[in-house]
């Protein structure tokens, strides 16, 4: 009595298939819906929503501030002691807004260190554009390239550092819309 051979296992739906090896493996009806959410994904989004109920992707809530002065005073934070490579403490500190990271800064105690002077005020920019960032996607703070070369100047330590060289190209970008 011969065995007839295996047939290939659908990926999606796990059925068994006739068609030859594919590299998806898919059957033929699960090849018609990868086909059409791949081309026509408005429509999936439409029959999702209709037999399910629910859109595929929920809408973002955003909540709007108008600028990082709304902050409040005073907020929730942590502070996290750290080791960098060189065996300097540095400490982060996290504000929080309901428990969402909103502001972070980092400070260590060698900052009379020439060397580190430049570290620091690379550090700063990096923290600034990270607490933007963090403001932007929790809060919904608006984020714009106006802000952003703000936050970098607002980091740059003596003429010249790396956060007021940067600020100085980016500013040749920064014209009104015509």
């Amino acid at each position: 009595m011969k065995s007839e051979p295996s047939r290939p296992l659908c990926t999606i739906c796990d059925r068994q298939h006739d068609q030859p090896q594919q590299t998806d493996q898919l059957c033929h009806y699960c090849e018609v819906l990868a086909r059409a959410v791949q081309e026509q994904p408005e429509v999936v989004k439409q029959l999702w929503l209709r037999y399910r109920n629910e859109p595929i992707l929920p809408e973002a809530v955003h909540r709007s501030i108008e600028s990082e002065a709304e902050l409040p005073e005073v907020l929730d934070g942590k502070r996290y002691r750290t080791i960098d490579r060189d065996r300097n403490k540095w400490y982060l500190s996290v504000s929080e807004v309901n428990g969402k990271p909103v502001e972070i800064f980092a400070s260590t105690a060698f900052d009379r260190d020439h060397e580190l002077q430049s570290r620091i005020s690379n550090l700063t920019t990096i923290t600034r554009l990270i607490s933007l960032i963090l403001r932007h996607i929790f809060l919904g703070e608006p984020l714009t390239f106006e802000k952003c070369l703000k936050q970098i100047q607002r980091s740059s330590r003596q003429k010249n550092d790396l956060p007021d060289m940067i600020c100085g190209v980016l500013s040749r970008y920064n014209t009104p819309p015509e």
